[in-house]
């Protein structure tokens, strides 16, 4: 597709999303919408000094211009943030009638906190790994101990024998499911085909959504959903490393069904578009929003496939379309499953090297040894640290809080129709990492 075309496509986009969050807010005026306004127009004003910031954004296209003018200074936006956090209104009786509504005013008030304490960060503050995510992410991870992984990758040695280090034993096995190059663009449309079928069944999205795919370098991740508005994505694949086969349905399910790609739509469709809640048309990185959107991510991988059905699909399908030997998934899935129990070790670097415990060479050398990651990749890890710090937790911690969310409302792996109702209903409401620990009661 070229520049032209997207562009042009990305302003229809923007100009049906704008005029929907228009017609929306002359309907439904409040108080709060007043304060979801003022919001993103700050989310916008503290992208100007962090690129990183403003992860997406389509409501209307001259708050950005403004923005973009006004370059307004730090300390501003700071003082901004604390008078937007004292004028949210108290909650009516009939506000708690409706439980969106009790969600959005205190996920409006806590992606307020977390900006403010971003613009902290930007003016030089220091807060240790665990205090940045509480601050930013609204959880903190547990922590463990060195001794935490051993038994595992006790494990992984039993089921990769032989002689030197452990990781290098696991990336000579690994190295035999690569995918080709000149095969991963099929292999990945097969498994985006799969993934998007099975999730259709049990979710209702708009008409026209859609997503492109690209290939490219050079990134700190090994995949990124641009969300563009109009229920349009773009989806970048990294290929700076070599896509091992498991990546296929892990980018497939993350980034596209039901990960980010059917969260950021519903949002729109539920909360923009039906309620008028502009505050959904900016998604902050640095926010409590990124753990709810990384743990239904993840998790969704395991709702659209469980148990076996993932290893049939890659055994089946994709191994074949890659050329791989599809005898040798089981034991390929095997020990991915043993290393995926390593996923907190990603955390543990994380902590020490940003607090100082770790240096740059020291933090590489723990992912090897604790976190199965070959150099290269341990390497392009601390460089993710480098940029999104403490953003590592909302993957592993994100997806344990959201799977116990759901399973706790019923919606456990033997009631899979039930598992997704309820992981639906999570992606299509404001709700907060922290309203994901207290147990729920099942809802009818």
């Amino acid at each position: 597709m070229t520049g032209v075309v997207k562009i042009a496509r990305l302003a229809a986009a923007l100009l049906v999303a704008v005029t929907s969050v228009l017609t929306a807010q002359t309907r439904q005026p409040s108080p709060m919408n007043t304060i979801a306004e003022r919001y993103v127009k700050l989310v916008l004003a503290l992208g100007r000094h962090d690129a990183d910031y403003v992860d997406a954004f389509y409501g209307p296209p001259e708050w950005k211009v403004e923005a973009e003018r006004q370059k307004t200074p730090l300390p501003e936006i700071r003082a901004t943030a604390e008078r937007l956090i004292a004028d949210i209104p108290a909650l009516t009786e009939a506000d708690r009638q409706d439980e969106l509504v009790v969600l959005r005013r205190d996920y409006l008030k806590r992606q307020i906190e977390a900006l403010r304490a971003r613009v902290r960060m930007l003016e030089g503050g220091k807060l240790t790994f665990d205090e940045e995510s509480q601050a930013l992410y609204d959880a903190v991870a547990p922590t463990h101990p060195d001794s935490y992984f051993e038994t595992t990758l006790q494990e992984i040695a039993k089921a990769l024998p032989g002689d030197g280090p452990l990781v290098d034993r696991y990336e000579a096995f690994r190295g035999r499911f690569i995918v080709p190059a000149d095969r991963l663009s099929p292999v990945f449309d097969r498994a985006i085909a799969e993934c998007r079928g099975r999730t259709l069944p049990h979710v209702q999205l708009p008409e026209n959504e859609s997503f492109t795919v690209e290939y490219v370098r050079g990134k700190p991740w090994s995949g990124y959903n641009w969300y563009q508005g109009n229920y349009r994505s773009l989806i970048q694949v990294n290929t700076d490393l070599p896509i091992y086969i498991d990546r296929a349905i892990d980018l497939a399910c993350h980034e596209g069904y039901p990960g980010h790609h059917v969260y950021n739509a519903l949002l729109e469709k539920h909360l923009v578009r039906d309620r008028g809640w502009v505050e959904f048309t900016v998604y902050p990185l640095f926010s409590p929003q990124s753990l709810i959107a990384e743990g239904t991510a993840n998790y969704g991988i395991e709702v659209a496939f469980p148990g076996d059905e993932r290893l049939a699909f890659e055994r089946d399908v994709l191994f074949p379309a890659a050329g791989l030997d599809p005898s040798q998934a089981a034991a390929y899935a095997k020990v991915r499953s043993l290393v995926d129990h390593l996923a907190y070790a990603g955390n543990e670097a994380a902590r020490q090297y940003l607090n100082g415990e770790l240096s740059r060479a020291e933090a590489v050398a723990w992912q090897m040894r604790y976190a199965m990651t070959p150099a290269a990749a341990a390497e392009q890890r601390t460089r993710f640290f480098d940029t999104y710090r403490s953003y590592v937790i909302n993957y592993n911690l994100g997806k344990d809080l959201v799977k116990q969310y759901v399973e706790s409302a019923g919606g456990v792996a033997t009631q899979p129709a039930r598992r997704w109702q309820e992981f639906v209903r999570l992606l299509a409401s404001p709700r907060l990492p922290s309203g994901l620990r207290a147990p729920s009661a099942p809802r009818r």
